[in-house]
């Protein structure tokens, strides 16, 4: 691999790629690893997107843009990652925090027995659920999933503020997918997620990525380089761009909807932890999950993120992180494409373009305007990279 930031010279590759987050470096990989030269660029300072981790000022491993929590079905996916990883098994379990206390969550058996304060089963949970939830033969957007489950008691304390908070629009404006992806229980099965492979790299997101890099000699890196500066630098036989699709098209249609996110860290010593043990329930830790989401609406951020719960990391002090979600405006970060009708219907004006592009590919969360979890996002970038060889062969 070489990392540059001398940009005077290796002027013409075969394939240059826009963004150095999972579906860049992926596909980089793999067409390098067939041969062929390959020049990937990012604006940021750094590789990983937003799956980059570091270590903190605390000596917290951290993940600077929010919680990266992996997980997948596919063995194709997790056998190809783990070439460059080992990994550390988690069981990823969060908390809501809402009318002054903690509560399981997802909604499970332990959260109803919270809500009524006594021992109860799956059974009468299940009868509670069907006494209780608003029939919706077909949902068809977040509120209609959820309250068609729970009822509307449940959904108004741990998903409509929440949501409003998140979108800055009602759960009812929004697709079923977006609440619909949250599993409900009647069990005491309380995971976050229900993937059968549930891990985090073992060394950090950002040490895979490198891995991957020093196995790809073929490999150009150039870090802060954006997509136009690049385009002038660079000739090369095919394009692969991960960023904001809208972007590529200079917004020729108006920018398309995203959400943003600020983050505020706060770091704890040992000692000044001792007070939250009794929250926590351990020594080390400030609060009692990984994540507690703040649904509430005077509660001016989602979640509070405490990612040592997840990657295990041995060290006396801990970090936390608040997440406040924000308008985004052009030149921010674009975290998220809003799943809403109106926004989707934005996004196929820019790709009836895509379509018609000649020696060039879409993919990833951004250029394809699709909410993907990292493992969706690695398979689009293998797929892409098979269809690519394919047609082009080996040099």
């Amino acid at each position: 691999m070489l990392k540059s930031q001398d940009l005077s010279s290796h002027l013409m590759t075969d394939f240059l790629i826009i963004g150095a987050g999972f579906a860049g470096l992926v596909a980089a990989e793999r067409l390098a690893s067939a041969g062929w030269r390959c020049v990937v660029v990012d604006r940021r300072s750094h590789l990983g997107g937003n799956a980059h981790d570091r270590i903190d000022p605390a000596g917290v491993l951290v993940h600077k843009y929010g919680p990266h929590y992996f997980r997948s079905n596919s063995q194709r996916v997790v056998d190809y990652l783990s070439r460059f990883t080992g990994w550390h098994e988690v069981a990823y379990t969060i908390k809501s925090f809402t009318d002054g206390r903690y509560w399981s969550f997802p909604i499970n058996l332990n959260t109803f027995e919270e809500f009524l304060g006594r021992p109860s089963t799956p059974e009468e949970f299940t009868r509670w659920l069907e006494e209780h939830r608003v029939p919706v033969e077909s949902p068809r957007n977040s509120e209609e999933v959820i309250i068609s489950q729970v009822g509307r008691g449940l959904y108004q304390k741990f998903f409509e503020g929440y949501t409003i908070k998140q979108w800055r629009r009602h759960p009812r404006e929004l697709d079923a997918s977006v609440c619909g992806r949250i599993p409900i229980r009647t069990n005491r099965d309380d995971r976050y997620l229900t993937e059968s492979f549930q891990a985090l790299p073992a060394a950090g997101y950002t040490a895979m990525f490198e891995n991957l890099l020093a196995a790809s000699p073929r490999i150009e890196l150039h870090l802060g380089v954006d997509f136009e500066e690049a385009k002038a630098r660079w000739n090369h036989k095919h394009l692969i761009y991960t960023g904001e699709i809208d972007a590529f098209y200079g917004r020729r249609f108006g920018p398309l909807p995203y959400r943003s996110l600020r983050f505020e860290h706060e770091s704890f010593t040992a000692e000044e932890l001792i007070p939250r043990q009794a929250i926590s329930g351990k020594p080390g830790y400030w609060q009692p999950a990984m994540q507690v989401n703040y649904p509430d609406a005077d509660v001016p951020f989602t979640r509070i993120v405490e990612i040592k719960h997840a990657t295990g990391q041995n060290v006396d002090a801990t970090t936390i992180v608040r997440e406040f979600p924000k308008d985004w405006k052009p030149g921010e970060e674009p975290y998220y494409p809003v799943p809403a009708p109106d926004a989707k219907a934005a996004y196929q004006k820019y790709a009836a373009l895509a379509a018609e592009e000649k020696h060039t590919s879409f993919i990833g969360r951004l250029a394809t305007y699709r909410y993907y979890n990292m493992d969706q996002v690695t398979a689009m970038a293998l797929t892409e990279a098979d269809r690519l060889l394919a047609l082009h062969g080996t040099p």
